[in-house]
């Protein structure tokens, strides 16, 4: 994670939600911009307006300047450090990322899935990012400069917000104030030398008593890191209670079998004997290609916004917002490997005298690929809202975002010219041939002329579309003694797209690359609600408030149908001091157009096999399993990936789910003056699940059942010859279950000591249970406590830490991000790795405020270069990449400014 600090002059005036700290916990009822001076405002997980966010339900507050204070990035950055955040998300610079969505940056609230994280700009919806066909926003699309504050409900909100709000809401909610012209610069560094990260920030705003209008844009540019600089190798448990370095089976003179199953390798050594040949040994012949990947990717974006607003009578406002992303990312890649090709024992260039197969062969001699990615996305809104006679507020507004990129990579063998390389019917051993004949057997062998006529450069095109036309109403129906009944009810329009269209010849499966289908589909949704928040009591013994709210859904798809969901809150404050809340909920998702329509496609994942060294394991029902499979007694598993299926799935059908939290919020102001306690228990139950099970949890859970009895035993196969999996589906597919219950914690201390101001916030979740039912009277798989194996992360305990000083303009900020222990998702106990370590990221910042409109700072972030641990079912450089930081010690400086 790369962090900065950059905000524009003008922050003072976000002071109504003042607390200097990361991640604010609505322990105090914090008010949202505007609400000090008393309006009613529409806060995060209500339509109704209403004066305080801290009753709707458990939700994380994050300020521009409690942003700036811990010198973060993007939000992206600031999400994924909050404990609420788990599991596999992506990020703009991951190691590790597919499924379309390199460069993209998401959230992943509870671990339960970025697909069920709504993401919203100002209480709308956002178009989906990446390069065709995905199913979340980029959050980097927003400029941070424009936000005032990012709201993160941590509860389900189907019945507010429609489908996709199973996990909970991000909402980031822009600045409506700024007056002036401000800019900000921002650079770090590692401790190594690399990594660098610059980001450049612009705003200007206008107003006056009829309205305004706000520009905002963010330039940033990241510098690659390699991964072998991090990680010099991939290691792995080859000789029991020690690592070594297994690195890629996909050699670079080319590994091969015999007809009578014999594996050998050609010459390793360029400009060697090109007719030798040995058996096969992984620690001799294996490659490393550490050096041919990154740890950081490198990404180029430019985000602009424009937001205005202007009165055109008394009662009716117009309002507009428009953005525009345009990304340029691109990931080093391993040279193309050929596999499985056939040479007979006539060709010239096969020295054994005997037909083979040509299992594995890197043909370095191109070079690496290269993935690249160039995205331009924008969404335009217009909308009027006013209020009537009665005070009730409407507004109607629409809405239509669209993302187009085009990506690919380069050095992409064409199979079918490999095939005419081979054939001596029609390739040619004369100089300048059309089809020059080639010798893949042996490191070097493979002249520029045959590189020439195989590779290509691979072009994907794709794009999302989202239409919306939303028109809403909120006001007070009658009053009660406690108070008035107030609602808000409306109408939604939904319209989604998305389309990939990879290169034709990848389409056809000549392109030595993952085979892919185009993909193509839309949902459309009407839908309308209806939210009341009635009063019950007030100013009585025991009931200083008790609220209760209520919200109903009715949701129309054109896909699948109608369903209904309901929400139901209980906001009771005892007294000053003490307030209970809780929530119950409904929620329902339809798999969206990638679930559905994602072209099949295949690829080389990170994949831990139980049956490598399965002799030595002690474990019977695994022994018996591998030998009923027909793997050799001696077998390892040869490199760390596995050729795997992933794509959509047209038989998917929609999921439900119920949410119910309960918590407290305490804040004894006679006794301990700034302090407030929050604790909200959560309880998640989704029925037809849709998930994507990886690899290595399908083998894990297939070995481990009674003579392979597990219904994931029908999702792979083994080669005859060698043992090694051929074939794995990772498809999306209705799990029976999921379910998920744990903790939320939070603490806010403000106090003065003299003339030096302090905060402290801490932020703690503990995952009692997440469990997994595959299929209805299948084994669970439980996620809680566990790591690795494509999974992403859920230690039993995570948690994020700020402590702020402040004095004079000088200001000093530690945090830490706490990662509890873990255990691998698929290792044994016996083995390294096993279980994970607790890790603590701790960063710090000291600022200097020349004055109001000038700021400087200097921070260092993973101070104690904390190292990633290892996971031995890693996505890359030996650890969870989703997890984990890469980078190791950093240093950044910034200032900001504003005219």
């Amino acid at each position: 994670m790369r962090i900065r600090t950059s905000l524009l002059a003008g922050v003072a005036a976000i002071a109504s939600i003042s607390v200097p700290a990361a991640a604010q916990t609505d322990a105090a009822p914090q008010s949202a911009e505007g609400a000090s001076s008393g309006s009613d405002i529409v806060v995060t997980g209500s339509r109704i307006r209403r004066q305080d966010l801290a009753g709707v339900g458990p939700a994380t507050v994050v300020s521009a300047e409690q942003i700036e204070n811990t010198g973060l990035v993007n939000i992206e950055q600031v999400l994924q450090r909050l404990p609420a955040n788990a599991g596999f998300a992506g990020n703009q610079s991951s190691a590790y990322w597919t499924n379309n969505g390199y460069g993209t940056a998401q959230v992943n609230l509870r671990g339960l899935g970025i697909k069920r994280t709504l993401v919203l700009l100002n209480n709308r919806r956002l178009v989906a990012g990446g390069t065709g066909a995905n199913s979340s926003p980029d959050l980097n699309m927003i400029p941070v400069v424009a936000l005032a504050r990012t709201d993160v409900l941590k509860d389900g909100a189907s019945a507010i917000y429609g489908a996709d709000a199973m996990a909970g809401v991000v909402n980031l909610v822009t600045r409506t104030d700024y007056e002036g012209l401000g800019v900000s610069a921002r650079y770090g560094v590692t401790e190594r030398g690399d990594g660098g990260d610059f980001t450049a920030d612009l705003i200007w705003g206008a107003r006056n008593d009829r309205g305004g209008i706000m520009v905002a844009a963010t330039y940033q540019k990241t510098d690659a890191v390699n991964m072998a600089s991090r990680a010099p190798c991939s290691l792995a448990e080859v000789t029991p209670g020690s690592l070594s370095c297994t690195n890629s089976t996909s050699t670079i003179g080319g590994r091969a079998v015999l007809p009578n199953g014999q594996q050998i390798n050609f010459n390793q050594t360029p400009g060697g004997d090109g007719d030798f040949f040995e058996p096969y040994n992984g620690a001799k012949h294996n490659n490393n290609v550490q050096r041919y990947l990154n740890a950081v990717s490198p990404i180029e974006r430019i985000s602009t916004a424009v937001f205005g607003d202007y009165q055109i009578t008394d009662g009716v406002q117009i309002f507009g917002e428009f953005l525009y992303t345009h990304r340029k990312s691109d990931q080093l890649a391993t040279p193309g490997t050929l596999r499985n090709i056939s040479i007979s024992a006539t060709n010239p260039t096969n020295p054994t005298g005997q037909d083979l197969l040509l299992v594995r062969r890197m043909l370095v001699e191109g070079g690496p690929r290269e993935f690249f990615q160039k995205t331009e996305t924008w969404q335009g809104t217009v909308g009027f809202r006013g209020k009537l006679a009665n005070d009730w507020a409407w507004e109607v507004a629409g809405a239509f975002g669209r993302n187009t990129a085009v990506d690919g990579s380069t050095n992409v063998a064409n199979l079918a010219n490999v095939a005419n390389t081979l054939d001596r019917t029609k390739c040619s051993v004369t100089a300048g041939a059309a089809i020059p004949c080639a010798d893949y057997l042996g490191a070097g062998d493979v002249t520029p002329a045959v590189l020439d006529y195989i590779n290509f450069t691979s072009r994907d095109h794709g794009g999302n579309e989202l239409a919306t036309v939303t028109a809403d109403l909120t006001g007070s129906l009658f009053t009660l003694p406690a108070g008035p009944v107030s609602f808000a009810t409306g109408a939604v329009y939904r319209k989604e797209k998305g389309w990939r269209d990879p290169d034709p010849l990848t389409v056809l499966g000549v392109a030595n690359t993952n085979q892919q289908d185009p993909i193509s589909g839309s949902t459309a949704t009407k839908e309308a609600y209806l939210e009341l928040s009635v009063p019950v009591l007030a100013d009585t013994p025991f009931f200083k408030a008790l609220t209760i709210d209520g919200a109903v859904r009715f949701s129309d798809y054109d896909l699948f149908g109608s369903d209904w969901n309901y929400k139901f809150g209980v906001d009771w404050r005892i007294n000053e001091d003490i307030r209970l809340r809780g929530t119950y909920g409904t929620g329902f998702r339809i798999p969206n157009v990638p679930e559905l329509y994602g072209g099949v496609s295949e690829g080389n994942l990170t994949t831990t096999d139980p049956c490598s060294r399965y002799a030595q394991s002690g474990n019977a029902t695994l022994i018996a399993n591998c030998q009923a499979s027909g793997v050799p007694a001696n077998y390892v598993q040869l490199g760390s990936t596995i050729l795997t299926t992933v794509g959509g799935n047209e038989n998917l059908k929609p999921e439900s789910s119920t949410t119910w939290t309960v918590g407290t919020v305490i804040q004894p102001k006679g006794i301990v003056p700034g302090l407030s306690l929050t604790a909200d228990w959560f309880n998640i139950d989704i029925k037809d699940a849709i998930r994507a099970i990886p690899g290595s949890t399908k083998l894990s859970i297939c070995y481990a059942s009674q003579n392979l009895s597990h219904p994931f035993c029908d999702d792979f196969t083994r080669s005859q010859l060698t043992g090694e999996v051929n074939y794995l589906s990772a498809q999306p597919i209705n799990t029976g279950r999921e379910k998920m219950s744990g903790l939320d914690l939070g603490l806010v201390y403000n106090r003065m000591i003299g003339d030096v101001s302090l905060s402290f916030d801490a932020n703690v979740t503990w995952l009692n249970d997440y469990t997994i039912y595959p299929f209805e009277g299948g084994a669970p798989i439980v996620f809680d406590g566990h790591i690795g194996g494509g999974n992403g992360g859920y230690p039993k305990w995570r948690g994020y830490g700020v402590l702020t000083a402040e004095k004079d303009g000088i200001s000093a900020t530690w945090s830490t991000q706490w990662i509890g222990k873990a255990t691998d998702f698929n290792a044994a106990p016996d083995e390294i790795g096993y279980r994970a370590p607790a890790v603590f990221y701790h960063n710090i910042q000291l600022a200097f405020e020349v004055n109001e409109k000038t700021r400087f700072q200097l921070g260092v972030d993973n101070l104690f270069d904390r190292k990633a641990p290892y996971i031995q079912s890693f996505t890359d450089a030996n650890t969870d990449t989703m997890t984990y930081d890469l980078l190791g010690r950093r240093v950044y400086v910034g200032f900001r400014t504003a005219f």
